[in-house]
C-alpha cells in the first residue's frame, strides 16, 4: 500500500499545531533501586513499569555480579527496552532502574542523556540515576571542565560522575557525601558500586520523593513512588529523609543512615506538584496518600465554586478523575466519563489531506455524546498550563451537545516555570502568567472557570503546609537558580519576588 505523499507524517512532540496534546508539566523521570534479591533485574523491571508515568522517553537499568558492572539502556518504553533476553544480560542481586521524561530531542542525543550512567574510577566502577535538576549546574561543569573533565551528555547528573571521581575519599559513601555536598537542586539518586553498595540520597530540601521499602526475603527496595514497592511486594517501611544518604551492603543487616553536612539544615520543600499531578493515586508521597489529598482537592472545588443545578461530573483524564469524584460527591451530583481517553497514541501521525481541526486533542481525548447532551456539565482538571488544550476541550464538548461547560481546576494558577525537576514552559507562555481568571474564562471560552484556592490548599494540608514548595504558584522560590539558569526566569517575576 501507498500512502499519497501530499500526507505529511507529523511528530506530536514537535509540530507547533500539537504541541498541546499533553499541556501540562511533566516530571522529569523515576528511580529505583535493589538490593539483596536474586531476581533483582526483573523486580527493577517490574518497579519501572510502575513508575513509566513519570517518564517515557528513555530506561535503564544496571546490575552488579561479582564486581562486574552491567548495564542496558534504551529509547521508548519499559516494555521496549527490556526483554527476556536483555534481562539475563543484567545478572546480580543489586540493581538500580530509571525512567526518563519525554521530550523533543533527537534520538542521538536522547540516548546519551538515558540513565542510569555508569563510569569508572581509581577506585572502581558506580552507576548512578537521577531524579530532579541542580540550579547550579552550569556552574559546577564550567568549574569541572576548567579542571579537564571532559562531558559526554547534556545531562546535569553528569556532573555527579565527575565530583565522585575526582573525590580522594576512599569509601564511595564518603565520596557521594562530600559530591552531594557539592549540589544545589533537587536530586534523589541511587547509586550502585562494582564492590556491592547501593547508596540513596535526597536532597536536604525533599524537592523529589524517594521511598524504602523491604520484600519478605529481606531485599531492601528503593523507589519513588509507592505504588513501585507494591508492584514487587515490597512493604513500605519510610521516606528517605531530606538531605539523608542510606547505605546497604554486607557490612550490616540493616540500612546505615548518615546525613550531609549542612550546617542549617532547611526546611522541607517537597514538590506539592506531585499530589497534585505526577505521582499515581495509588502512591503513598511524602507521607500522604495521593489519592485521599487529590479527593479533597475537589471537595474544596464543590465548596468553593459551586456551579447550581450542573447536571454532571466529568474529568479530564486521566490526572482529573480523583478530584473530579471528590467534587461530585461534594456537590451530591452523579460522576460520569464524558471524555474517554486513548492509552494507544504514539508520537507520529500521518496527517489527513484536510487539516482537522483540533487534531491533536481529539486523537486522545474522545466525548461521550450520551452523556454530555443538553447537560449542564462540570469538568475537573488537574492544571492549566498555557490554557490551549482547555481551549479545545471546551469546545469539542459544546459540539458534543453540551449545554453549558464549567472548568474547575484542581490546583492554583500556575504562575512560574519549575526549576527542580519538573519540565514547565517558559513564564511567558503560562496562561495564568499573563492574565486574570475571568480572561482565562474568556479565553477557553468556558462558562464559568474556577482554580483551587491557595488559602484552602494550605489549610487542608495544616501544620505540614509549609513543607512543601509552592513556587510554581508563587514565584517564590526556596532555592534560586545560578545566574545562567537565572537568565531564564522573567525580570517581572523577580521583582514581584523581591517585593514580596
Amino acid at each position: 500500500m501507498v500512502v499519497n505523499s501530499s500526507r505529511k507524517l507529523i511528530n506530536l512532540d514537535q509540530h507547533d499545531d500539537y504541541l498541546d496534546v499533553d499541556d501540562k508539566p511533566k516530571e522529569e523521570c523515576g528511580v529505583v533501586g535493589i538490593y539483596g534479591d536474586p531476581e533483582a533485574s526483573r523486580l527493577c523491571y517490574l518497579a519501572l513499569h510502575a513508575l513509566q508515568h513519570r517518564g517515557q522517553e528513555g530506561a535503564g537499568m544496571v546490575t552488579v555480579e561479582n564486581k562486574v558492572v552491567k548495564s542496558v539502556t534504551g529509547i521508548g518504553l519499559v516494555s521496549d527496552v527490556f526483554n527476556e533476553s536483555k534481562l539475563d544480560q543484567l545478572p546480580g542481586d543489586m540493581a538500580i532502574g530509571h525512567v526518563r521524561y519525554s521530550t523533543a530531542a533527537g534520538s542521538s542525543s536522547m540516548l546519551k542523556n538515558v540513565q542510569p550512567f555508569v563510569t569508572s574510577s581509581k577506585f572502581g566502577s558506580f552507576g548512578v540515576a537521577h531524579n530532579g535538576n541542580f540550579v547550579n549546574y552550569q556552574l559546577l561543569r564550567a568549574e569541572l571542565e576548567g579542571k579537564g573533565s571532559i562531558f559526554s551528555t547534556t545531562s546535569d547528573t553528569e556532573v555527579v560522575l565527575h565530583l565522585i571521581a575526582k573525590s580522594k575519599a576512599r569509601i564511595f559513601a564518603l565520596r557521594a557525601l562530600e559530591a552531594c555536598e557539592k549540589l544545589q537542586g533537587a536530586y534523589s539518586l541511587v547509586f550502585v558500586t562494582e564492590d556491592g553498595k547501593l547508596v540513596a540520597v535526597r536532597d536536604p530540601f525533599g524537592f523529589r520523593p524517594l521511598v524504602m521499602g523491604r520484600r519478605k526475603n529481606g531485599a531492601i527496595v528503593f523507589a519513588s513512588e509507592t505504588c513501585a514497592l507494591d508492584l514487587v511486594e515490597a512493604t513500605y517501611e519510610r521516606e528517605v529523609h531530606p538531605g539523608e544518604m542510606v547505605l546497604v551492603d554486607d557490612t550490616s543487616k540493616e540500612p546505615q543512615s548518615m546525613y550531609l553536612l549542612k550546617p542549617h539544615p532547611p526546611e522541607p520543600k517537597s514538590c506539592i506538584f506531585e499530589h497534585i499531578y505526577f505521582a499515581q493515586p495509588n502512591s503513598i508521597v511524602f507521607g500522604k496518600s495521593v489519592y485521599e489529598s487529590r479527593h479533597a482537592f475537589g471537595e474544596i472545588l464543590a465548596t468553593e465554586s459551586p456551579v447550581e443545578g450542573c447536571d454532571v461530573v466529568i474529568a479530564v483524564p486521566d490526572s482529573g478523575v480523583v478530584a473530579a469524584l471528590g467534587y461530585a460527591a461534594k456537590a451530591g451530583v452523579p460522576y460520569q466519563q464524558g471524555l474517554i481517553r486513548s492509552h494507544y497514541v504514539g508520537r507520529k501521525f500521518i496527517e489527513p489531506f484536510q487539516k482537522i481541526r483540533d487534531f491533536g486533542v481529539k486523537l486522545k481525548l474522545s466525548p461521550v455524546r450520551a452523556v454530555l447532551e443538553g447537560k449542564k456539565v462540570v469538568v475537573v482538571d488537574d492544571s492549566i498550563v498555557r490554557g490551549t488544550t482547555s481551549s479545545k476541550i471546551v469546545r469539542m464538548l459544546k459540539e458534543a451537545g453540551a449545554k453549558e461547560v464549567h472548568m474547575r481546576i484542581a490546583s492554583p494558577p500556575i504562575i512560574a516555570s519549575c526549576y527542580y525537576g519538573i519540565d514547565t514552559p517558559s513564564t511567558e507562555e503560562l496562561i495564568s502568567n499573563r492574565m486574570k481568571v475571568e480572561e482565562i474564562r474568556k479565553f477557553i471560552r468556558a462558562d464559568s472557570l474556577a482554580f483551587l484556592p491557595t488559602d484552602s490548599f494550605r489549610k487542608l494540608l495544616g501544620s505540614d503546609h509549609t513543607n512543601f514548595c509552592y513556587a510554581c504558584f508563587s514565584g517564590k522560590y526556596p532555592l534560586y537558580p545560578s545566574v545562567a539558569m537565572e537568565e531564564s526566569i522573567d525580570d517581572t517575576m523577580k521583582l514581584t519576588v523581591a517585593a514580596n
